[in-house]
């Protein structure tokens, strides 16, 4: 088997690259007369489509000139969808590998499962790539903070998919917070419900013909294939995913720490557990996390299988201060009074909803516009992975509490859990030999 190390290290004469390169040589001849860049997406399952739909809204600027999934099925799905949609066909590859081989391509998009986040931004960064990848950045907190060396050794840009740091009312009510609007902010409550059905108990079975299991599993250990891993419920597997606080928690946690101006607090606390249903779901259904600062709490509360809302939102923050109250969500936000008295409100666009498992909107196009600039501009991204990565290194914490079901003390400056050494080797992961991500 070839790993991940020895392929990055070995330049391959495969008849399959040379194709790609030819391929990608002759689109930059077709496009370079108007300094498009050329996008290659990766993990077709899901938010793809949104990536997919952004691009397009970004054509003067983009060129999609590659799709790629281990799945040949999906890939080929994927491939027809973009041909409709932006009017040419992408070429397609089943190994990300040989798509960071072509010096044609400026940037990859990456919407794989978790796992494979850190470790193939890290090695896009090191074919020369600028990277765009859906939130979590990481499957652990090591893994961000390497991530984030890797960005400064390579000098490519990495715009996290949190793609409400571009939304225009978003950007707008967060600067009246911290011009005062709210007198002082102290607290900031976030949720996300959703009703999520069991995932009930996989079995193992054969793998289909149309997927490399190996390439899928990547720097995972390696396990056998069951049939109710793919092509979503691996998010509640530990091993790939990360629970619905990365999942849904990293948009909403990090706007209130955004609102609030805070980073890493000084402790964690969480509680939860699966309630629902008894079957292969390995994190929470149902979680509460506190991250206290030495003023200002920040509290997180996921329903994954009760729609039960708040304020009638699916999904949302409010931050609380001394003279006011803000609600933000995607479609908008609403301002309070100290008694609780609307004051005054701004709608943004269509509603959304948390059944969307893709997320095609005008704010991620945006964000898509915010890399695209600061490749060709150098504008000022959004969402930088050093900015997007506390957020998600604060909710990979929350998990971590949850897990050894106790407070944690944390190193403020950089999130590191202080004097428990036990949850501390939580902040990292054991790799398949070969696959770890290294700089």
């Amino acid at each position: 088997m070839i790993t991940r190390r020895k392929f990055i290290g070995t330049l391959t004469t495969a008849a399959a690259a040379t194709a790609l390169a030819s391929t990608a040589s002759s689109y930059a001849r077709i496009i370079g007369a108007n300094d498009r860049l050329n996008f290659a997406i990766v993990g077709l399952n899901g938010r793809a489509g949104a990536h997919l739909s952004s691009l397009a809204a970004n054509k003067d600027a983009a060129h999609i000139s590659h799709v790629c999934d281990v799945e040949t099925n999906i890939l080929a799905k994927f491939a027809a969808a973009a041909q409709k949609e932006v009017g040419y066909a992408p070429q397609t590859a089943q190994d990300f590998r040989r798509i960071l081989e072509l010096k044609d391509i400026d940037a990859v998009t990456i919407a794989t499962p978790d796992h494979w986040h850190t470790p193939m931004a890290i090695d896009a960064l090191a074919a020369g790539k600028h990277v765009y990848v859906e939130k979590p950045c990481s499957h652990n907190p090591a893994e961000g903070a390497l991530l984030i060396d890797a960005q400064k050794k390579y000098g490519k840009l990495v715009q996290l998919g949190t793609q409400q740091r571009s939304s225009p009312h978003t950007i707008e009510i967060v600067a009246k917070i911290h011009d005062g609007l709210i007198g002082r902010p102290y607290f900031a409550k976030a949720w996300y419900v959703n009703t999520r059905k069991s995932i009930g108990t996989g079995k193992e079975v054969p793998v289909p013909s149309t997927l490399d299991w190996n390439l899928w599993q990547g720097p995972a250990p390696r396990r056998a294939y069951k049939d109710n891993i793919q092509p979503y419920n691996w998010h509640w597997f530990r091993i790939y995913g990360t629970g619905e606080t990365l999942n849904n928690g990293t948009h909403e946690v990090d706007v209130c720490r955004w609102a609030l101006g805070v980073d890493y607090p000084k402790r964690v606390t969480s509680a939860g557990g699966r309630y629902a249903f008894k079957d292969d779901w390995e994190f929470y259904d149902t979680l509460v996390t506190n991250f206290e600062y030495d003023d200002k709490t920040i509290s997180w509360d996921g329903k994954s299988c009760s729609g039960m809302t708040y304020y009638g939102r699916g999904r949302g923050s409010t931050i609380i201060g001394t003279t006011g109250s803000v609600l933000v969500d995607r479609d908008g936000y609403e301002i309070y009074d100290l008694a609780g008295k609307k004051v005054s409100e701004k709608k943004a666009g269509t509603a959304t909803s948390t059944a969307d498992l893709i997320g095609r909107d005008s704010m991620t196009d945006m964000h898509f516009a915010n890399f695209i600039a600061g490749i060709r501009t150098g504008a000022k991204l959004n969402a930088p992975i050093e900015v997007g990565n506390v957020a998600v290194t604060m909710l990979q914490l929350s998990n971590i509490a949850w897990e050894v079901n106790r407070e944690l003390a944390l190193d403020s400056t950089n999130g590191k859990i202080q004097n428990d050494p036990d949850a501390m080797k939580l902040w990292s992961r054991d790799y398949e030999p070969g696959w770890a991500p290294h700089l």
